[in-house]
């Protein structure tokens, strides 16, 4: 089964909660605070394998959840960091956020690791809270909630050159002749139902990698037949090598099916169109293939390689030809995305307050996160809270919006008087 798209949901681990502990040893006089970090919760990785060629293997987990880091411990015992969940996928994956439509990661080579959702840090105990005016503090923080992603997971095959074409012109049969590569052959149209790769070797140790896509379609741009799935494998390729078929199968005009075919490769991307084309001219063998070839030059005033697949005539100079490209053209210098996607404490003014029935509701991402961090079990921890929200403004502008002396306010599950 070949699968080369969905979509996916990540939890990150929470972080582990801080802990409220004293010294409590014998002949310790004024024992302070001795209550530890909690530790990070996992983060969700992804890796780039060169083993794997699809996406099958991640079809049946449609929710991944990482592990919450451990708790803080008494006696300044800091809680273990969650072990990360990584998950390998093919070379070539590109990872998008699916709310924001925003690339998180395109992992191009082997071993190339990218954090799509990170593990919440573990919440501080009591002992990073000291200070000389408040030594035995009774504050400590619960861990912070790990990131939540829906995630769009695409592949997009990395080859040399790509074989494009209408279904039946030979595209199968080319790369199970040139290369080690055995995809299904039969006389009726959809033969290839996905992509097959294949290495071809060009002489002197080196070789190129050539993609066999399914046959396109007038309209394969717009959904029909098999094309719009398989495009965008194309897009990676450095050469497009578009097979014709000269016997004119089903009396099709060589002509006819070139101009759609690249008028399908530009509706789908105009980048397409860019890239270095060749033009193979294939089942020469046929009696009125050269007649037909001649026609198409006349019409097609560019250079075209003409082979026999099935009886292996002018494959030797096609893969010379195509090695000589490859060489001469400049590797695309693709933008690296960072091994890690960075995780940035900042504080966003990004709080709205709204009127719901007779209760001042406070919404915004880092307002929640704040509540979800403290530990309301002790009164220092509470005042710690209210100190927060009015440094970040929350006050001043429940004033601004109309709150009242004793009205109720709420922030998730968290409600209180307001007080000024």
């Amino acid at each position: 089964m070949f699968v080369d798209e969905l979509n996916m949901k990540l939890q990150a681990g929470d972080g582990g909660n801080g802990t409220i502990a004293f010294r409590r040893e014998k002949h310790v006089e004024f024992g302070g605070p001795f209550g530890g970090n909690g530790g990070g919760g996992a983060d969700i990785v992804f890796q780039a394998d060169e083993g794997i060629n699809t996406l099958v293997d991640l079809y049946q987990y449609k929710f991944i959840k990482g592990e919450r880091g451990d708790h803080g411990g008494s006696k300044g015992k800091h809680g273990k960091k969650a072990e990360d969940i990584v998950i390998k996928v093919p070379v070539g994956t590109v990872v998008k956020d699916v709310d924001s439509d925003e690339m998180m990661a395109d992992l191009v080579k082997h071993g190339q690791r990218a954090t799509i959702a990170k593990g919440g840090r573990g919440g501080r105990g009591n002992i990073a809270f000291a200070t000389s005016s408040n030594p035995a503090p009774s504050i400590a923080e619960n861990g912070e909630p790990g990131e939540e992603k829906n995630i769009k997971v695409e592949l997009k095959m990395l080859a040399d050159v790509g074989l494009v074409g209408m279904p039946s012109v030979g595209k199968s049969t080319i790369i199970s002749k040139i290369s080690s590569a055995k995809p299904k052959i039969a006389d009726y149209h959809f033969t290839t139902l996905q992509p097959n790769l294949g290495v071809v070797s060009s002489g002197e140790g080196k070789s190129f990698v050539v993609a066999d896509l399914p046959g396109l379609i007038k309209g394969a741009s717009q959904g029909k037949g098999l094309g719009d799935r398989f495009l965008k494998h194309i897009e990676r390729t450095k050469i497009i090598a578009h097979v014709i078929d000269m016997g004119s199968f089903e009396q099709r005009d060589p002509v006819e099916d070139y101009q759609i075919i690249n008028k399908e490769l530009a509706s789908f991307s105009e980048k397409l169109m860019t890239k270095p084309q060749v033009i193979i001219a294939n089942k020469m063998d046929i009696p009125w293939a050269a007649e037909n070839l001649k026609k198409f030059k006349e019409k097609v005033n560019k250079p075209v390689l003409e082979i026999s697949a099935i009886n292996q005539k002018g494959l030797l100079s096609m893969v010379n030809t195509l090695a000589k490209m490859l060489s001469e053209i400049e590797d695309e210098k693709e933008e690296e995305i960072d091994d890690h996607v960075v995780y940035k404490f900042t504080e966003k003014d990004d709080f709205r307050i709204y009127r719901e029935n007779d209760v001042w509701v406070v919404r915004g991402q880092e307002i929640e996160k704040l509540v979800k961090m403290t530990n309301f079990t002790t009164d220092e921890s509470i005042d710690h809270f209210a100190y927060k929200l009015r440094k970040k403004g929350i006050d001043d502008k429940l004033k601004a919006a109309g709150v009242k002396e004793g009205d109720l306010v709420r922030i998730l599950d968290f409600e209180f008087e307001y007080h000024d």
